[in-house]
C-alpha cells in the first residue's frame, strides 16, 4: 500500500472531544458563507483526501500549480484547491484572524487566515482548462467564482454526513479495509457513469494483476444528462451481486464535482485514490474529458511528467465489442477489422436508454439495465 501523498495523511477534523468547543469558538468569529461543492473540497481537505493540503492554497502553491502542475515544494498537484470570497468579505479580516466558515447558515470548519490574494480567471483557465470558451463547464463555473481568494489552513468540526453515508470512507477507514481484507495492491477506478460492459472489461482486466478493485464514482455536480448518483450505486450494486466475486472488489463514494479538466484532472484523481490506498489507478480514454477540448489519450501521456506521482497508472486504450471474437477485446490483441467492432458508445446507449429500449446484452448486462429503466429520470436534467 502506498504511502499517503507527501508522506503523511493530513487530516483536519476536529478531535470528538473538542467538538462542542470548537462550535462554540466559531459563533463568535466573523462568518463567511460558502457553496456547497467548496464545502466538499475543504471537508475532503480535512479527511485526508487532498494530502498534503492543510486548506485552501496560498498564492505561492496556486501560482506554481498553474505554472508547473505542482506545490511550491514541487510535489505533484494539479487542480487548485481555493477560497474566494467578494472584495466586501475579503475586507472584513485581516492575515491572522480566524474566520468561522458556513454553507446554507450552518457553521462547519475554521479558518486561520494566512494570505489574501487576487487573481486573473483569464490565465486560471488557460492553465487549468487550457481553453477559454465559456461553453466548457469548468470555464463557466471560474467566471463564477468571486474576486478574492484566501489561503490557510482549516479545521472542520462539524462535517456533513455526505449524501449516502454508507459508502462516504475516509482514507484511514479505506486502508484499514484494504488491510482487513488482505489487499496489498488496489487498483482504483473512477466513474460518473452506470457500468457496461466495457467497463467491466477493463476492471476485471486490471483485476488480473492487483488484489482487489476499488470503485470510486463520484458523487456531486456533473453536467447534464450525466448518470444521477442514485442509477451509478444501484447499478454497481447490481453489477457486484452477479457478475464480480465476493470480496474481490468494493465501492466507496467520493464527494466532489466533477471539473472536466482532462488531463489535469486524471493526475488529481489519481492523487486522491493514492490517498485511499490505492497502488494503481485505471485511466481510459478521455478521461475527465468534456466535449472535444482534449485529445482523446491526453488524460495518460501527462504521467509522463509525473514520474514521481508514487501511484502506479493503468492505461487502457481502444476496447471494442468485436463480433468475429464474441466479446470484449482492445486493439492491441484482436486481429480483426473495424468492420467486426462495435463501440461501447455511451452516447448511444443513453439514447436508446432515454426512450426506454434496452441496449444489447453484449453493451450492457440486463440486471443493469433492469435498475436503470427502473427510474423515471435516470439522468440529470
Amino acid at each position: 500500500m502506498p504511502r499517503p501523498h507527501g508522506g503523511r495523511l493530513v487530516e483536519r477534523l476536529t478531535a470528538p472531544d473538542r467538538v462542542e468547543k470548537a462550535a462554540e469558538e466559531a459563533s463568535e468569529l466573523t462568518v463567511v458563507q460558502v457553496s456547497e461543492e467548496l464545502r466538499l473540497d475543504l471537508e475532503n481537505v480535512a479527511f485526508g483526501l487532498y494530502s498534503p493540503l492543510a486548506g485552501p492554497l496560498n498564492q505561492g502553491d496556486y501560482l506554481t500549480v498553474l505554472a508547473k502542475g505542482r506545490l511550491a515544494c514541487d510535489l505533484p498537484w494539479t487542480i487548485p484547491i481555493l477560497l474566494d470570497l467578494t472584495e466586501e468579505e475579503a475586507s472584513g479580516f485581516s492575515v491572522g484572524d480566524r474566520l468561522a466558515l458556513a454553507q446554507d447558515g450552518e457553521r462547519f470548519a475554521v479558518l486561520d487566515v494566512q494570505e489574501k490574494y487576487g487573481w486573473d480567471r483569464k490565465t486560471h483557465c488557460e492553465r487549468v482548462y487550457r481553453t477559454l470558451d465559456p461553453a466548457h463547464p469548468g470555464v463557466a463555473k471560474t467566471h463564477e467564482m468571486r474576486p478574492a481568494l484566501v489561503g490557510g489552513c482549516i479545521e472542520v468540526f462539524n462535517p456533513s454526513p455526505g449524501k449516502y453515508p454508507r459508502y462516504r470512507l475516509k482514507p484511514r477507514e479505506t486502508r484499514f479495509l484494504f488491510r482487513e481484507k488482505g489487499w496489498r495492491t488496489v487498483a482504483g477506478f473512477q466513474t460518473r457513469n452506470a457500468p457496461h460492459i466495457g467497463h467491466e472489461y477493463v476492471q476485471k482486466t486490471a483485476l488480473a494483476f492487483v488484489d482487489g478493485l476499488f470503485i470510486n464514482p463520484l458523487i456531486g455536480r456533473k453536467k447534464p444528462g450525466d448518470f444521477t448518483d442514485e442509477v451509478i450505486l444501484e447499478t454497481y450494486e447490481a453489477a457486484f451481486r452477479h457478475y464480480f466475486l465476493r470480496n474481490s472488489a468494493t465501492m466507496v463514494t467520493l464527494e466532489m464535482e466533477m471539473r472536466y479538466a482532462g488531463p489535469r484532472e486524471a493526475i488529481h484523481h489519481a492523487i486522491v485514490r493514492k490517498n485511499y490506498g490505492c497502488s494503481h489507478f485505471i485511466v481510459g480514454r478521455d478521461h475527465a474529458g468534456v466535449g472535444s477540448y482534449y485529445g482523446p489519450f491526453e488524460a495518460q501521456e501527462i504521467f509522463e511528467d509525473y514520474p514521481d506521482l508514487g501511484v502506479t497508472p493503468i492505461f487502457f486504450r481502444n476496447f471494442f465489442h468485436c463480433n468475429r471474437c464474441g466479446g470484449p477485446q482492445n486493439d492491441k490483441i484482436c486481429p480483426h477489422g473495424p468492420e467486426d467492432h462495435v463501440n461501447y458508445s455511451g452516447t448511444k446507449m443513453r439514447s436508446l436508454l432515454l426512450e426506454g429500449k434496452r441496449p444489447d446484452e453484449t453493451m450492457m448486462r440486463p440486471e443493469v439495465v433492469d435498475v436503470i429503466l427502473r427510474h423515471k429520470e435516470p439522468f440529470n436534467p
